[in-house]
């Protein structure tokens, strides 16, 4: 396997080659899904690998699989005991595997079922065939960045979670916008008054980021974004600031803020409230297969010009 990116060689563990077990996790009540894992499961099984299914996942009710083999069990006993983990679904299903998964670092491998797949670059029909390059070790592993973020109130944090694309706080239900103070490093950047703002990392920078005109980072970029939502003041732009700063965004009026992980969890928040976000100390691991190209994904899912012949 080729080595993560020594900017943080950390962030993917010594994999085992060939895996000894591997997990599934899926998009649930997805019939669609069931007949992958189905096939998956008992492809692996039969070479020798130990298989694990995420117990919501393994909960479909069509999931065809034997039970005699694979394990139900929870992320804490996939992190225990998964050398690595496939990830059947779209770019929301994996950013929820990602996120429980990042502190035990088990590298994710995606088999795009949904819509777009920035990060589930395999595709259905050559998910058996990528498995047999996985088993021989000729993926490529790839570190990606995360950010942890929590909210303070009268000086205590009252929540936190993790994010791999982004963290957004906005106007919530009632449509009003939002006035803030945005920090970098506790010094003052901007007052803005707006829908919100977009702390975006370079994986997150091709979702909820670039449709609100951001960046594209590409993921071995060390940056953090900072993208307002509709501001009031046209001369606000994105702003793209290192990945140790520290960001905060204080809640200056709000009839009703909150914020959002990667678009999945989300709290309230209250005029005084802070959010402080910096860049976690975990990564989670992408595992490619050969012939993975970023720049070949970008042309292929936002469809850009087609590649230049060859003479």
């Amino acid at each position: 396997m080729t080595a993560p990116h020594p900017s943080n060689p950390s962030s993917c563990r010594d994999c085992q080659f060939p895996p000894q077990t591997i997990a599934l996790i899926g998009k649930y009540q997805s019939r669609e899904i069931a007949e992958s894992l189905s096939l998956l499961a008992k492809n692996l099984h039969d070479r020798g690998v130990g298989v694990l299914v995420e117990e919501a996942t393994a909960s479909l009710s069509e999931t065809g699989v034997e039970p005699h083999i694979w394990t139900r069990c929870g992320y804490a006993e996939i992190g225990a005991r998964a050398d690595a983990a496939i990830v059947l679904g779209g770019d929301g299903t994996m950013l929820n595997a990602a996120r429980h998964l990042a502190r035990h670092r088990v590298p994710l491998v995606g088999v795009n079922q949904g819509r777009l797949g920035f990060m589930t670059d395999i595709a259905r029909a050559d998910m058996l065939t990528c498995v047999d390059d996985l088993l021989a070790g000729k993926f490529t592993a790839e570190s990606r960045m995360l950010l942890s973020g929590e909210i303070v109130r009268d000086g205590r944090v009252v929540a936190s979670n993790l994010a791999l694309n982004e963290v957004v706080v906005d106007k919530g239900a009632i449509g009003r916008l939002i006035d803030f103070d945005l920090y970098v490093d506790g010094e003052f950047l901007y007052n803005l008054r707006s829908d919100g703002v977009i702390v975006s990392t370079p994986t997150g920078s091709t979702a909820y980021s670039l449709a609100a005109n951001g960046p594209i980072l590409h993921p071995q970029v060390t940056g953090i974004a900072l993208v307002p939502l509709c501001p009031h003041s046209l001369t606000n732009r994105p702003v793209l600031v290192g990945d140790r700063n520290a960001i905060e965004i204080r809640i200056v009026r709000a009839d009703d803020s909150r914020v959002h992980f990667d678009g999945q969890v989300t709290f309230d928040m209250k005029p005084g409230d802070a959010m402080r976000i910096r860049r976690s100390e975990d990564s989670v691991c992408f595992l490619h297969p050969p012939g993975y190209s970023y720049f070949a994904m970008l042309r292929e899912k936002l469809h850009w010009s087609r590649q230049p012949t060859t003479r």
